[in-house]
Parts: structure tokens; C-alpha cells; sequence
């Protein structure tokens, strides 16, 4: 079971990682947007510096087109690092390009997926990891338990080395049933998880504790300094 954070905002990034257990960050070009143009290379190796090159970093390729798709991934991974995953779109050109990146031994992120048939390919093609949408799925009314339970079931069957990453969260309840749904991993905006241990029951409990302590023990007492 894995999280990784799904933004570029580096100061989310900075941030949030002193709390959570983060195995790495992914992106796309809806989440850069969503912090402002970018000097982009740079960016992103201000990201790897931060997260360390033992946790993975996730970048999407734009172009359409088999060609555009390795030139770029060449670009990001010749101006940001080698161990970055090239995100590719789950197309007929995607397909191709994954079997082309992952025959040169370039870490692959299959993404853009919504039904089996693309990830059942995408796995088939080598992909390191496949990123089916949640969210979005259910938006469509494609049920996305079905989906990713398939893909994890057809894992663990003929035992491929392909992890799911599930995305496209709303809420921390899709999270959950994602990992429970067979899982490897989920990536989501860190604000998700910020409010999921902020609810008010769980400062209640906590304030209630405290209030109970200080009836015994005295006000501003801890137990480090109990004599």
C-alpha cells in the first residue's frame, strides 16, 4: 500500500511530506496548471531534490503523435533525470510507446485509463505502473471497483510486475475503496488527507482525552513531566 502526492506545488509538497508517508509524486498537465506556468525542467528537479531519488516522480508526456511522445520523454528524462516515469496516455499510439520506452528499460506510468481493455493492454505492453481514473469513472457510470478489482485479480493470476496507482479522487471514502478494491498505490492531492485526519469527531476524542487527563493529573501536566 502506497500514497504519493498528486500536484507540483512545491510548497505542498514541502509541506505535506513531514506528515505523510509518501512513496512519490506524480503530475499531468490539468494538475500544472493548476499552480501557473512553470519553468518546467527546473521545477520538476526542485521537486526530485526534495522528495529524494529513492521516492518516484511521475511526469506526463503532451504530444498526441508516437514520435512526439518519445521526444519528449527523452527531453524529461535527459533535463530532469533517468529515474523519472513517463506518464503515457493509455492510445494506440500510447501502446506503442510504452512497448518502445519499456524495451529501452525507461520507467512507465500507463495513465488516461478509464475501461479493463486499456489496462489490460497497458499491462501487457510492460507498464510499470497503470493509473485507472475513480472519479472520473464513476462520473461516466463506469464502475470503477469492478475495473480496478479486474485488473488486480488478472496481476495476481499471471503474476506481472505492474502495480495500479489509482487516481482521480474526490474524497478520501474513493481512496479507501480503491485500496481496498486491490490497489497498490492511490495519488492524490495532499489537501485530501489534510482534511480526512482534521474532521471534528477526531479533535473532540483527542480534546475530550485531554480534558479527562487534566481532571486528574492538573492543568498544563503531561506525562514527561509527571513527578
Amino acid at each position: 500500500m502506497e500514497f504519493m502526492f498528486d500536484t507540483a506545488n512545491i510548497k505542498d509538497i514541502k509541506y505535506f511530506s513531514q506528515y505523510y508517508p509518501i512513496t512519490g509524486v506524480t503530475s499531468n498537465p490539468s494538475i500544472i496548471k493548476s499552480v501557473g506556468k512553470i519553468d518546467f525542467f527546473n521545477h520538476f528537479k526542485e521537486i526530485r531534490n526534495i522528495i529524494g531519488i529513492d521516492k518516484s516522480l511521475h511526469i506526463q508526456v503532451i504530444s498526441q503523435s508516437y514520435e512526439g511522445i518519445m521526444e519528449e520523454a527523452e527531453a524529461i528524462l535527459s533535463n530532469i533525470d533517468e529515474n523519472v516515469f513517463i506518464k503515457v496516455p493509455v492510445t494506440e499510439n500510447g501502446l506503442k510507446a510504452i512497448r518502445t520506452l519499456k524495451a529501452r528499460n525507461i520507467s512507465v506510468t500507463a495513465t488516461t485509463i478509464y475501461t479493463k481493455i486499456q489496462g489490460l493492454l497497458a499491462i501487457e505492453s510492460g507498464a510499470d505502473f497503470i493509473a485507472p481514473y475513480f472519479n472520473r469513472m464513476e462520473s461516466m457510470d463506469i464502475n470503477p471497483r469492478e475495473v480496478i478489482s479486474a485488473f488486480a485479480q488478472i496481476i495476481e493470476k499471471h503474476n506481472y510486475k505492474t502495480r495500479i496507482l489509482a487516481a482521480s479522487f474526490k474524497n478520501i471514502s474513493q481512496v479507501c475503496t480503491a485500496f481496498e478494491c486491490g490497489a497498490h498505490s492511490v495519488t492524490l492531492q495532499p489537501s485530501l488527507l489534510n482534511d480526512a485526519l482534521n474532521m471534528p469527531a477526531i479533535k473532540k476524542a483527542i480534546d475530550n482525552f485531554n480534558d479527562d487527563w487534566e481532571s486528574i493529573f492538573g492543568k498544563g501536566v503531561t506525562i514527561s513531566n509527571l513527578k
